[in-house]
């Protein structure tokens, strides 16, 4: 397999294709089979102590799973867990920040409704990468306070409505080709109150992903339109691939993997197409084109969670929800991590910034997800559930993502991940 790793974002690896094996090679590698496919591999290793930078503990996994429990049902306890998706950010301190949106958006028919919501989830959602631990949100009206994930949801729902991703002022509740394309750091960083004293991580690349985002959005027309494109004409697209008013959750992250994936900056590209959040990893053997590279796709399966509800309001039943899979970013790893569960083969590893594309990165985010799996299989024969009940995208939310920052702010000052991540604002 002819392929790099480099040591930044800035340069991406390029694969050389072959004509009789790329497709089917992309392909694979954009399927959630192929995420638990390579994590599993490298799981192995670690079931054997073969892997260069983590001990597995598996003995501690049950004492994690009773810890989620609690915190489940503590949360919740009538049992109705929602979705992990960006909706619930704009919920946080049980004030739902959607109902402001309601009055406005009750103006459209449903159809116009999904798409707004659509429009506001993307946007949210790609601004989403960790903000770091010293950067703050005030709510105008409220005055509340708000950091990391919550804080940046809040943010990104006020400049969504204030019209900072549209080029119409008349529709301001929308996100568009044009108006993403001509975003600037200078905006985006008064939008969001970023300041010397209130710096946030990555405001440059979050700003040049929503610009590619407008680019890419006028190269697809049958996604997102021939005129003034937008991320919310997708709903149109998955209406039309629905049968019986059934859509599976796996069509939808096709479409999310081929809209959004030309997006992504500094990743590896197979016959041309870029493969996203897609890594290499030298402990996979080499047995041809790609075999040594392990997906994880997180922000586009965050994303896909996160547009399904949409779609249930306009009456669509979602199938295959299982087929996804948990999600590798901070939290849920700094889960497994902080209980014991994983440790660092050297101790000086916490000592310095790791980039996504190196080895322990990978390693962490590939045991991360095989260990959500064999978590959530714990959790299902301690409440008595099956997976259609509490489909892993529910216990995300009960569940390890609010466990693993839990145990974050216990661990440390600013309740941050137990690595540190050099990350340029479009994975973590």
């Amino acid at each position: 397999m002819q392929t790099t790793a480099e040591n930044t974002l800035n340069t991406a690896p390029i694969i050389e294709p072959n004509p009789t094996q790329t497709a089917e090679v992309v392909a694979y590698l954009q399927s959630p089979q192929a995420i638990r496919e390579r994590c599993r591999r490298l799981y192995a290793l670690a079931k054997a102590d073969q892997l260069c930078h983590f001990h597995l503990h598996p003995d501690a996994l049950p004492a994690t799973a009773d810890y989620v429990r609690r915190l489940m049902d503590r949360a919740y306890p009538q049992g109705d867990v929602p979705f992990h998706s960006r909706w619930r950010h704009f919920e946080v301190d049980g004030v739902s920040r959607l109902a402001t949106l309601e009055p406005r958006l009750s103006a459209f028919d449903p159809l116009e409704q999904a798409r707004i919501k659509v429009d506001l989830a993307v946007t949210s959602v790609l601004l989403d990468a960790g903000a770091g631990s010293t950067w703050r949100y005030g709510e105008p009206g409220t005055g509340q306070v708000f950091q990391r994930s919550e804080g940046l949801a809040i943010a990104s729902f006020h400049s969504f409505g204030q019209g900072l991703f549209s080029s119409q002022p008349d529709h301001p509740w929308q996100a568009d080709a044009l108006g993403l394309s001509q975003l600037t750091p200078e905006r985006l960083g008064t939008a969001f109150q970023v300041s010397p004293e209130n710096p946030l991580l990555g405001l440059a690349g979050r700003v040049s992903l929503l610009q590619t985002l407008g680019h890419a959005l006028q190269q697809q027309p049958h996604l997102f339109g021939e005129t003034n494109p937008r991320p919310g004409n997708l709903v149109d697209y998955w209406l039309s691939q629905s049968e019986d008013q059934t859509l599976s959750a796996v069509t939808v992250l096709h479409t999310v993997l081929q809209g959004f994936g030309p997006i992504w900056p500094g990743r590896i590209t197979l016959g041309g197409v870029n493969l996203g959040d897609v890594w290499p990893h030298p402990q996979l053997p080499d047995t041809g084109l790609g075999s040594q590279l392990v997906p994880f796709h997180k922000l586009s399966q965050w994303l896909t969670y996160s547009l399904l509800e949409p779609l249930q309001d306009l009456g669509l039943t979602i199938t295959n929800l299982d087929q996804l899979t948990g999600l590798a970013e901070y939290r849920n790893g700094g889960l497994f991590l902080d209980s014991g569960v994983l440790s660092l083969k050297d101790p000086t590893d916490l000592e310095i910034a790791h980039p996504p594309n190196s080895p322990l990165i990978v390693e962490w985010r590939a045991l991360t997800l095989c260990l959500l799996d064999d978590l959530a299989d714990l959790l299902r024969q301690q409440r008595h559930q099956t997976a259609i009940e509490l489909p892993l995208v529910k216990i995300l939310q009960g569940g390890t993502w609010a466990a693993g920052r839990a145990l974050a702010a216990e661990k440390r000052p600013h309740g941050g991940p137990p690595l540190t991540l050099a990350s340029d604002g479009t994975v973590f």
